[in-house]
């Protein structure tokens, strides 16, 4: 078991890019990256709040759409360049949009989601695993959600994307040998700018869960530092659920 200085000690010079950084949990994961002493780059659509992001904890700034996967392997060639290695990739990029019944979704929005939450995962894993076969170790998160597992009326892409991602963290988990580590988070219900529009759709029952029960976006974020160490590698090829008090209490998360 790790407390946060083990985990520091880990995290500490480690080259880390994280895709979706610009606010709620791939922001409080940059910060505890930093905090940690990690090397960071961040990818994603140009915006004040990345930019702020990157600028808080000292980070590269990449302009990259996780939907293009030429973008997404030149952002992993750039760390490579400039940092000399690429040792955590967090595939953090996602949208809750289009919150839509099937029958009055527009397809190309629901399309969309797919490209960000489904393949932007396979673009992040594509261009990382052989960077870090060829250096012979790294360790490859996605930010997944409970949504995998149960289908919830008007959230029928974000299902789907997410049930997909957890399938391709077990591929690529089979197909990256044994020195590049792959696993994926299950974080709950965080306290976010997605959770806000969640609750404001007014669609399906998370929308009507109590603010103060969801948990803090820290959270997931000190979960994805645990990950990145040897006390997660029982999860490899799975996923760690929030939800989970043992897991919790591994990771020395409490109210």
């Amino acid at each position: 078991m790790t407390d946060q200085s083990d985990r520091d000690a880990l995290l500490r010079d480690k080259v880390v890019l994280i895709t979706g950084a610009s606010r709620g949990i791939g922001a409080a994961t940059a910060r505890r990256f930093a905090r940690a002493g990690a090397v960071l780059a961040l990818a994603g659509r140009p915006s004040a709040g990345l930019k702020a992001v990157a600028a808080e904890t000292g980070a590269l700034q990449l302009t990259c759409d996780v939907a293009d996967p030429f973008q997404v392997k030149d952002a992993v060639e750039q760390v490579v360049r400039d940092r000399g290695r690429l040792d955590v990739l967090i595939n953090n990029a996602g949208t809750i949009d289009p919150i839509a019944l099937m029958a009055g979704a527009d397809p190309a929005v629901w399309g969309q989601q797919i490209d960000i939450n489904l393949k932007g995962v396979f673009h992040g894993m594509w261009a990382a695993l052989p960077v870090m076969q060829a250096q012979g170790a790294g360790t490859i998160l996605t930010v997944g959600s409970g949504a995998a597992y149960n289908p919830l009326e008007g959230w029928s892409g974000y299902c789907a994307s997410k049930a997909g991602a957890i399938m391709l963290t077990r591929s690529a988990h089979l197909e990256a040998g044994d020195r590049v580590r792959v696993l994926s988070l299950s974080p709950g219900t965080v306290a976010t700018d997605m959770q806000r529009a969640i609750r404001d759709s007014g669609v399906n029952a998370v929308s009507q869960i109590d603010w103060e029960t969801h948990i803090p976006p820290e959270w997931p974020a000190e979960a994805l530092a645990w990950m990145c160490t040897p006390d997660a590698d029982d999860f490899l090829g799975a996923e760690v659920s929030l939800r989970d008090e043992g897991v919790r209490n591994r990771i020395g998360l409490s109210r």
